[in-house]
């Protein structure tokens, strides 16, 4: 799963902050912009491994754009880390199911423009609907 963070850049005594906005509470540090993206990695499967033993649902992530936008972060630096979350809710299952071919094309196509799966977009998708 992506997620963006904001950076805010070090000085010679202080180190780069990362905040992972879409995570509440899950932040992290490194002395340089590449150990801050490390440990923002490290931070995000450790949230995201307390919420699963909780039974909790990762919230719905914004755009990188949206969080942009917001005063909170204004001056800070902007990255997306992919973190590979899925693990921590349960093994994936293989499942069949019935969608008329032009829509699947549509998925298809949605889902690789925005960097995605069509598996990944669809379980998305779900959660999103749900929530609501």
């Amino acid at each position: 799963m992506k997620f963006a963070i904001a950076i805010e850049t070090g000085t010679k005594k202080t180190a780069f902050g990362v905040v992972v906005p879409d995570l509440p509470g899950c932040f992290s540090a490194g002395d340089t912009v590449e150990e801050a993206f490390d440990n923002a990695r490290e931070a995000i499967e450790t949230h995201c491994e307390i919420i699963a033993e909780s039974n909790g649902d990762v919230p719905v992530t914004r755009s990188l754009s949206d969080w942009q936008a917001d005063p909170q972060f204004k001056g800070w630096t902007w990255g997306i880390v992919e973190v590979p979350i899925e693990k921590y809710f349960g093994p994936a299952e293989k499942i069949n199911i019935t969608v008329p071919a032009r829509i699947l094309r549509r998925i298809d196509e949605y889902a690789q423009k925005h960097g995605d799966t069509r598996s990944g977009f669809l379980v998305r998708a779900a959660e999103q609907a749900m929530r609501q």
